[in-house]
């Protein structure tokens, strides 16, 4: 039984979007939740199949059948989706939001027309190609609240949506007002609002000049190791700080060839944002350390263009891959399979291989 209403939740997740030389887009996140297993599934979602989100009490709310299939990871053992790609390339990827988002009020009037801010992601995957589809459907649809019984609240989340031509959306929900906002450099953390954290690059703007051009008497005999052009950058773990560091590591990604390739990259830009269980839950609450050895659970990547998702997690960090062009989306039933089918590290033992040398 989970019962953890008494902790403060911290979910401090960061995510990116790198381009291919070839136009391959990738999208990648780590998820970070530092207080328990989230219990999370990869899930193969079907053409054709009835969904049916439900509202604060249990009534029926948005009901509808998926258009396109998909691929994402769940929570709590139910279909939440966290993050997700589509057939037709398009991401969705859930960011915590505390303190900031604020849904539309329940009206039971609009029911055939609400939906959870959990029952977000598998809709927009279900129901749309492209992040214009996207915008035109958020325009029609209000979004609400539904507490979780495991983490005791409705969580406050916005929204990072990319599409396999590279455009990049964060949808926010203000005082009950959805707001869509643009984002060019395809980077995304949690609050304050997304507009505020593009604000917040306009103190940062010195970092355009390398360190060794900047105005300082002898600064070039002045030999710091390389990366130069990140002094001045914070390091700490709130989420402006992880923004601005996000963006200088995507802005300075090496030049990658296809998708394949770009995925190497996308993740060792996220490994320097792996965060110890120490970190994560420093807000209080009691962790359970017997089965979490990192506050990020998974860093998934998403390679749009061809139809492939990537992850590994905090009990093995072998990448794993599911693609989507071999998958049955014609199948009659939703499948789930265990992130980890053990939770231990895949280490490959060389000892035998040395001695036959």
């Amino acid at each position: 039984m989970l019962s953890f209403l008494a902790v403060q939740l911290v979910f401090p997740c960061t995510g990116l979007r790198l381009i291919a030389n070839d136009g391959s887009v990738i999208f990648a996140r780590t998820m970070e939740w530092g207080t328990f297993d989230l219990l999370s599934r990869v899930v193969v979602i079907p053409r054709n199949f009835s969904l049916q989100d439900k509202g604060p009490n249990g009534e029926n709310t948005l009901g509808w059948k998926t258009k396109y299939g998909a691929v994402g990871i769940d929570a709590l053992h139910k279909d939440l989706l966290l993050d997700g790609m589509n057939e037709k390339g398009l991401t969705v990827n859930a960011f915590y939001h505390e303190g900031y988002a604020v849904y539309s009020t329940f009206d039971v009037k609009k029911a055939a027309a609400t939906i959870s801010e959990f029952g977000l992601t598998a809709y927009l995957l279900t129901n749309c190609a492209s992040v214009e589809e996207v915008k035109q459907t958020m325009n029609k649809i209000n979004v609400i609240g539904v507490v979780q019984v495991a983490i005791g609240i409705a969580p406050p989340l916005h929204f990072a949506v990319t599409d396999a031509s590279g455009k990049t959306i964060v949808i926010e929900f203000i005082n009950g007002v959805t707001k869509i906002h643009d984002a060019p450099l395809g980077v995304v953390t949690n609050g304050p609002t997304y507009d505020w954290h593009m604000e917040n690059f306009l103190n940062y703007v010195q970092l355009e000049t390398p360190l060794s051009q900047r105005k300082i008497e002898k600064l070039s005999d002045v030999k710091f190791g390389g990366g130069n052009k990140y002094f001045g950058v914070p390091g700490d773990l709130t989420s402006p700080s992880r923004l601005l560091r996000v963006a200088a590591y995507a802005s300075t990604a090496r030049s990658t060839p296809d998708g394949k390739e770009t995925i190497y990259e996308a993740f060792r830009i996220l490994d320097n944002f792996n965060l110890p269980v120490g970190d994560a839950a420093e807000g209080g609450g009691d962790v359970d350390n017997a089965t979490l050895r990192s506050a990020t659970n998974w860093t998934s990547c998403y390679d749009t263009k061809n139809k492939v998702m990537y992850y590994h997690t905090l009990n093995n960090r072998r990448v794993r891959q599911l693609n989507l062009y071999e998958l049955n989306f014609d199948a009659k039933a939703i499948v789930r399979l265990p992130l980890d089918t053990r939770k231990e590290q895949d280490i490959d033992n060389i000892t035998t291989k040395l001695s036959t040398q």
